[in-house]
């Protein structure tokens, strides 16, 4: 089989490889890949700033969604045809994030999507309703699963609340038509008029250019007359947290997932004491939380927003994609072409 490797380097590039395909064994699963997505962090292994632990010389991306070809003795939750995809930690099935979870996380300490076969175990199965692709369904795992998290971190997500989410990412997309699922209101910010357009065109009632108005916060608090929002689903972390709570009315939450514009900063203790402010960090969710969504998803048939998708020859190209910061939705790599 061909799959993509990282270097040992400091800062790790990318190899392919030719390799024996594995064989499964006790509770094992084998998947032929169809496609696989990318996500920030992916970038920032390359860069060398990645601060957990990764696989050395690993196989990378932990998104990806494929055909079940084989099965281990055992495997109770897979049958050879298959479609699907995994959960990100695939011991971590249900309930808060343990430490153990990172030691076998798909993409990172494990190895990854990128290759034309995965070798997974039985717990990390999530299977896919029929309307989504194989493209579609590679996006989900990380991101789409971060968005249904975060929003349902420190209470349930409820009708007519109101959520504002940042950019036009995968988490954010994904915050985006999870919330507008629940019926809550959702506001956003974003960097031009024209992907502000295209959040409108997902359901986003107003959005904020911040290129235009820097005090975007003063902006969502008009929207909500000066009450602000019950959520802030935070992607960027160091040039956005203040504002974010800010935008929060009292007792509001902030779910921080992601960290593109730095990890420096940092939210003043009383601005959290003095609005009562509930701030949490999420790590993707469990495997229950990607049957949930894939459940709410297929009721309402909701499409993820993808990018561009790239033949498996062209990793590199969906790299400097990623990397450009240009991308609107997912960049996806269709590894059975």
């Amino acid at each position: 089989m061909k799959a993509v490797r990282w270097t040992s380097a400091e800062k790790p590039d990318l190899e392919l490889h030719d390799e024996p395909t594995p064989t499964p064994t006790d509770h094992e699963v084998l998947v032929r890949v169809h496609a696989a997505s990318l996500n920030f962090r992916d970038q920032v292994i390359l860069n060398g700033q990645y601060g957990g632990p990764t696989k050395k010389n690993g196989i990378p991306l932990s998104d990806g969604a494929g055909e079940v070809v084989a099965v281990g003795d055992g495997v109770t939750r897979a049958n050879v045809g298959d479609r699907v995809s995994a959960s990100c930690n695939p011991h971590w099935v249900g309930g808060p994030m343990q430490a153990e979870y990172h030691l076998n996380s798909l993409g990172i300490s494990a190895d990854g999507w990128l290759s034309e076969y995965i070798l997974m175990h039985e717990n990390a199965v999530v299977h896919l309703p029929e309307y989504l692709s194989y493209i579609e369904a590679a996006s989900l795992p990380c991101a789409a699963v971060t968005a249904w998290t975060g929003l349902n971190l420190s209470s349930p997500l409820q009708p007519g609340q109101t959520v504002l989410v940042q950019g036009t990412g995968g988490v954010a997309l994904f915050s985006l038509q999870v919330a507008r699922m629940f019926g809550a209101r959702v506001l956003a910010i974003t960097s031009s008029d024209e992907k502000a357009e295209m959040l409108k065109s997902l359901g986003a009632e107003s959005v904020v250019n911040y290129s235009t108005f820097p005090d975007w916060d003063r902006e969502i608090l008009e929207l909500t007359d000066g009450k602000g929002v019950d959520k802030v689903v935070d992607i960027a972390g160091e040039k956005t947290i203040v504002k974010s709570a800010a935008s929060c009315r009292i007792g509001g939450e902030i779910a921080i997932v992601g960290f593109t514009s730095g990890i420096g900063g940092g939210l003043p203790p009383i601005d959290i004491l003095s609005r009562s402010l509930r701030v949490a960090g999420t790590a993707i969710g469990p495997r229950l939380n990607f049957e949930a969504l894939l459940a709410a998803m297929a009721q309402h048939e909701v499409k993820p927003v993808i990018d561009q998708v790239y033949p498996f020859a062209e990793y590199r190209e969906a790299y400097q994609r990623l990397a450009s910061g240009n991308h609107v939705g997912k960049v996806v790599i269709d590894v059975a072409h």
